[in-house]
C-alpha cells in the first residue's frame, strides 16, 4: 500500500513539475502570426498537450471571405471555408522545438511534415517537408 501511495505521489509531483513548463514553451507559441505568403495570418493555440493553428486571414480571405478550400486533394473537403480552418497539428515539444506535426497548404492541398522552431520571441521557423531533403524553411512573424 505504501509503495502505491509512494508511487502516485511521485507521478502527481512529475505531471506538476511539467506543467509550468510546457505552459511556458506552449504560451510563447499562442497568438496571431504574419506568413511570408500573401498576408497570412496563423492563429496558434493550445489543443491538448500539443500546438495548432488556423487560418485566420490572407490577402485572398480578404477579397472573398466564404473562400473555399478548391485545391484540397480530398474531393470531399473542397467544400470547407479556407477562413478558420486549422493547417497546422499534431506537434510534440521536443528539444526547443515542435516536431512530429504537419502543416496544411492551401494553395496546392497538399499536406506537409512541419517542424516550428522559436527563433526569438516574435520570430518562428516553420519547415515544411514533401520527404527529406525537400524542404522549405519559412520565417513567420507574431503579429503584435
Amino acid at each position: 500500500m505504501h509503495i502505491v501511495k509512494l508511487a502516485t505521489l511521485a507521478l502527481v509531483s512529475a505531471v506538476g513539475a511539467a506543467s509550468p513548463a510546457f505552459a511556458a514553451d506552449a504560451g510563447s507559441l499562442v497568438g496571431s502570426w504574419q506568413t511570408p505568403a500573401k498576408h497570412g495570418v496563423v492563429q496558434i493555440e493550445r489543443c491538448g498537450a500539443s500546438i495548432c493553428g488556423k487560418l485566420a486571414n490572407s490577402a485572398n480571405i480578404q477579397k472573398n471571405p466564404d473562400l473555399k478550400d478548391v485545391n484540397n486533394k480530398d474531393a470531399a473537403k473542397r467544400d470547407r471555408r479556407l477562413k478558420g480552418l486549422q493547417i497546422l497539428g499534431g506537434f510534440k515539444h521536443e528539444k526547443g522545438q515542435w516536431t512530429g506535426g504537419t502543416i496544411y497548404n492551401p494553395e496546392d492541398g497538399g499536406t506537409y511534415k512541419a517542424t516550428i522552431t522559436p527563433a526569438g520571441a516574435d520570430t518562428l521557423k516553420l519547415k515544411g517537408c514533401i520527404v527529406w531533403p525537400l524542404c522549405k524553411t519559412q520565417t513567420w512573424t507574431r503579429i503584435k
